[in-house]
């Protein structure tokens, strides 16, 4: 009997035929071959939005390979991926090949290892038509939003614009954020030291108030009252307090935790890390990458505990078993390694990536760490001080790894902490007296909150329940390909496009920049693909209130009229001063005199900050992908240059 496999990606096919042996054929169909149109909105919007599916381009040759080799296959396996992407993409093929509905043809792994392929193959099941209308409800929706509101910003703002709705949402909380960092007034306030000694030993206090509470010190005349009274004063312990801290171990990987890690850790974009990691499950290394359920198989569970307890010993293994939280899909597992002894045989990024997921999934499964702290008041003169101190007991699943922070800017709070790292204290008493060796205060100002990185954005999208795990890397990249947002080092700044696009929305369209409503929108597709709302009802709810505003407003906005920034660049054929303008492969000079004088020149950005080797100006340049690096204008690339300055990171100012 033949028996034929349908995957998605040929590595994928490859791996998958090692495993099956010679009774099966297998083969890839490289992604969708069915979609709606590229060049119109495909949706009968009269007519129940029906969708207008075609043939895709260039996919005709593999729609003949499959339809031949199907044709003398006595049982066919639909094998596309295991989320609701890959069940439409099994429906279209259950349809090209004209396979009966009751037909149990649909099979799925979460990982490309022997076992659960060939477990897989023996429990097909039919196309999940819920899954399926999910996913046909969320591309019915993304047209009717891009198709709407696309014509009318090319109309108002300018060509090659665009609205999505996701993207637009995503682009909000960038503006939001740039907004928030203007407003933000500073405040000065000041942080008090002493350092106090017991014969050999010294300490490091910090002044935290009176008897009657906490003191905000908010200027020197405050700071300078408070000294003058303490200083050279005696320093008595009146209290002593240990506890003891744990910390619990971090979940295993979702899609969001990856690329949130991966980009603390490893430096890698969003774009990259699913990149990467696609290749390591088409490789067999790890599970499915797109998902956002944090529980383990058996299995897997099973796997850890026995490579934890030999590697570290049974004090370092806790048994740990995760449920999902809130709206996360719970059809797979979270991310982890698919053995836990295999050699990457592809590429360092690819090593990279893995080792992460491997550690954390292991650190997942153990021992929670444990800190003996212990907290000191002293006073001086009415006045309270802070003695804070920690050891780790215990490391427990610190012993392998600890989790990356977000960059962020440090409250007053969080500031005041600053140096509470694990350190090790004395053994004091109370009643104890302390002498002074140094009393300071160090003048502070607060700052404006920093804008999102990639990691950061996708927290926050993940934690509003914008978009899910398939959609953060395609809406990070199509509001930066649409210049809507441009990075600086590794911080999302909105452009002057992407904040009139965005007010455009924001003043006509308030839905589809609405946070709660568009996470409500992802509520409802998971109802459709759990069979408790009808993608067609659904469909209807959103079209007529968005039509219906779209109507009322379009002939009421004003066309914007985006602002030209100019240089002091002289055009040579015409003696005017450039400007800059934004084309499709970055920003370029024009001559404001078009069309009488067509001039254009390339746009060079420069800093302020001089080369950190020779003095001259700093240039920043882009990659193909558009990622900034800094180069010296005097850096010719070639032996003779006159400087070989050139840094991924901004140089800093010398002080």
């Amino acid at each position: 009997m033949t028996k034929l496999v349908i995957v998605e990606s040929p590595s994928k096919a490859k791996t998958i035929k090692k495993y099956l042996g010679k009774d099966f054929e297998v083969i890839a169909s490289q992604g969708h071959i069915i979609d709606l149109p590229a060049s119109k909105m495909g949706v009968d919007l009269d007519n129940d939005f029906k969708p207008e599916y075609k043939t895709m381009k260039g996919k005709a040759k593999i729609i003949k390979e499959i339809k031949d080799m199907a044709k003398n296959a006595d049982v066919i396996y639909l094998a596309t991926d295991p989320d609701r992407e890959g069940e439409a993409i099994a429906w279209h093929l259950k349809n090209l090949l004209n396979i009966n509905d009751d037909e149990k043809c649909r099979i799925e792994f979460n990982e490309i290892t022997k076992n659960a392929v060939k477990k897989a193959v023996e429990k097909p099941r039919k196309i999940n038509q819920d899954l399926v209308d999910a996913q046909q409800a969320r591309r019915i929706l993304d047209r009717i939003v891009g198709y709407k509101l696309s014509p009318l910003l090319w109309k108002k703002v300018k060509k090659g614009t665009s609205a999505g709705r996701v993207q637009s949402v995503a682009l909000k909380l960038i503006v939001d954020k740039e907004r928030e960092i203007r407003n933000f007034i500073p405040e000065d306030y000041y942080l008090m030291y002493a350092k106090l000694q017991r014969a050999d030993d010294i300490v490091l206090a910090k002044f935290y108030g009176d008897i009657n509470g906490k003191i905000e010190l908010k200027d020197k005349k405050q700071v300078d009252s408070i000294i003058k009274k303490i200083d050279n004063k005696e320093y008595k312990i009146i209290d002593i307090k240990k506890s003891e801290r744990r910390k619990n171990p971090p979940f295993p990987f979702t899609t969001s935790s990856m690329q949130q890690e991966a980009s603390r850790k490893l430096g890698f974009g969003v774009k990259k890390t699913m990149m990467v990691a696609q290749r390591l499950y088409e490789a067999g290394y790890i599970t499915y990458m797109r998902t956002d359920s944090i529980r383990l198989s058996d299995d897997a569970r099973k796997m850890a505990k026995e490579y934890i307890n030999e590697k570290f010993g049974s004090k370092y293994y806790l048994e740990r078993e995760f449920k999902a939280k809130g709206n996360a899909q719970d059809a797979h597992e979270a991310i982890r390694p698919t053995h836990l002894d295999a050699t990457i045989t592809m590429g360092k990024d690819e090593e990279k990536l893995y080792n992460l997921i491997l550690n954390r999934f292991l650190a997942s499964q153990m021992a929670i760490a444990i800190y003996d702290t212990t907290k000191i008041r002293v006073n001086v003169e009415d006045y309270i001080f802070h003695i804070n101190g920690s050891v780790i007991k215990f490391d427990g699943f610190m012993k392998l790894y600890i989790e990356g922070k977000d960059d962020k800017v440090k409250t007053k709070e969080e500031a005041e902490d600053d140096d509470d790292e694990i350190k090790v204290l004395p053994e004091f008493k109370i009643g104890e007296i302390l002498k002074q060796k140094e009393l300071k205060a160090d003048k502070k100002t607060t700052e404006p909150p920093a804008r999102y990185t990639e990691a950061s954005l996708v927290k926050i999208m993940e934690e509003k329940g914008v978009g899910r795990p398939s959609t953060y890397a395609p809406t990070i990249s199509t509001i930066e390909e649409r210049y809507y947002i441009e990075k600086e080092g590794r911080y999302l700044k909105p452009t002057q496009l992407g904040e009139i696009v965005n007010k455009l929305l924001e003043d006509n369209f308030k839905d589809i920049v609405d946070v709660k409503f568009t996470a409500g929108m992802e509520n409802k597709l998971d109802d459709i693909a759990d069979s408790k709302e009808n993608y067609v009802e659904m469909l209807k709810d959103f079209y007529k209130p968005f039509n219906e505003n779209l109507l009322k407003v379009q002939d009421k906005i004003e066309k914007v009229k985006i602002p030209e920034e100019e240089t002091d660049v002289i055009c040579e054929k015409c003696g005017r001063k450039m400007v800059i303008k934004q084309g499709r492969f970055g920003k370029f000079l024009a001559c404001p005199g078009y069309p009488e004088c067509q001039n254009i020149k390339p746009y060079v950005e420069s800093i302020d900050i001089p080369c950190p080797e020779c003095g001259g100006k700093v240039l920043i340049k882009r990659t193909k992908t558009r990622r900034p690096f800094y180069v010296c204008e005097n850096n010719t690339n070639s032996e003779d240059s006159k400087c070989h300055y050139i840094s991924w990171t901004k140089p800093k100012v010398k002080k």
